[in-house]
């Protein structure tokens, strides 16, 4: 099979070369019977050697191994008696034209072997890998979010119990800033954790706490009955900065805001999103959470 794949190479690269000797042979064929009239018949002879030797080289091109098997030349004076010199060289035109055509069609036959060959190949050749990603997060999450309820006035005993929370005052302006915010939400003031969080944000937005901050406002929209707007901050911190230390616990708790929406298949593509891209989370520091969660829906 090398040596056969070796010489169809050959014959490929030597395709026309090969056609240009055809057309070379057959230009001497059809000038040699008006020059068989020449009473000159050593030049004759001449010019028939030359031609047998344009046509073993037309051989060579097409049997590049030298096996030129049924195609070889027969040897002068081989055809037989002959009337005369012209007849003689008639014949031997005549067995000439026959092997040129032998040569040529032969030459054709590989030809067109090597092109099927080519066309396997090429259609036996493997498709390019092709990378297949995880179904992505759906944007946006929810399309109509729920209005906002109209803020009551807050009463005189909130309001005193919001200002006995006080802001630290450690010199770092945007961590008090952002411990204030925390402060708040751990006192259950839900509304007020947001809106000093969103103040945070604004003055530090490139601050080591702006993952935290951001998953907190979620946290504190989920704790007080808002899944919708929940979702929607979790997955802004999740992609603000996906290797933030806060991402992992905003992917998780936008599936807990799913399920609370009773959208089981973004709850479900979440968990899944939180597995794969935060692994040791879910062995470690969120594991009993990430199972509760997981419990909670049922996910193809």
């Amino acid at each position: 099979m090398s040596s056969l794949g070796s010489d169809l190479g050959m014959v490929k690269q030597r395709r026309w070369p090969a056609l240009a000797l055809v057309a070379l042979a057959a230009q001497l064929i059809v000038a040699l019977p008006a020059r068989a009239q020449d009473p000159e018949a050593t030049t004759q002879e001449v010019r028939i050697r030359q031609l047998e030797a344009e046509v073993r080289a037309l051989q060579r091109q097409v049997f590049p191994g030298g096996d030129v098997g049924a195609a070889s030349l027969p040897p002068p004076g081989a055809q037989g008696p002959v009337a005369g010199p012209t007849t003689g060289m008639l014949t031997r035109m005549d067995s000439l034209e026959a092997q040129v055509a032998r040569l040529t069609a032969q030459y054709e036959e590989l030809s067109n072997h090597v092109r099927g060959i080519d066309a396997r190949l090429s259609s036996a050749a493997p498709a390019p890998e092709q990378h297949v990603a995880r179904p992505p997060l759906p944007t946006p999450l929810i399309e109509k979010p729920a209005p906002a309820p109209v803020a009551a006035k807050p009463s005189s005993s909130r309001v005193a119990a919001v200002k006995a929370i006080v802001k630290p005052e450690t010199g770092d302006a945007g961590e008090d800033e952002y411990t204030y915010g925390f402060k708040l939400w751990q006192a259950k003031f839900y509304p007020e954790s947001e809106q000093q969080l969103q103040l945070f944000l604004e003055k530090y937005p490139r601050h080591a706490r702006a993952t935290y901050a951001r998953n907190l406002i979620g946290r504190a929209l989920l704790d007080d009955g808002n899944p919708h707007d929940a979702a929607k901050w979790f997955l802004k911190n999740y992609e603000a900065n996906r290797h933030g230390e806060r991402a992992p616990d905003s992917m998780l708790f936008l599936a807990e805001a799913m399920v609370a929406i009773k959208d089981t298949s973004r709850a479900c593509i979440a968990l899944s999103e939180f597995s794969h891209s935060y692994a040791g989370e879910a062995k470690g520091r969120l594991h009993s959470q990430y199972e509760q969660i997981r419990g909670s829906v049922t996910c193809n």
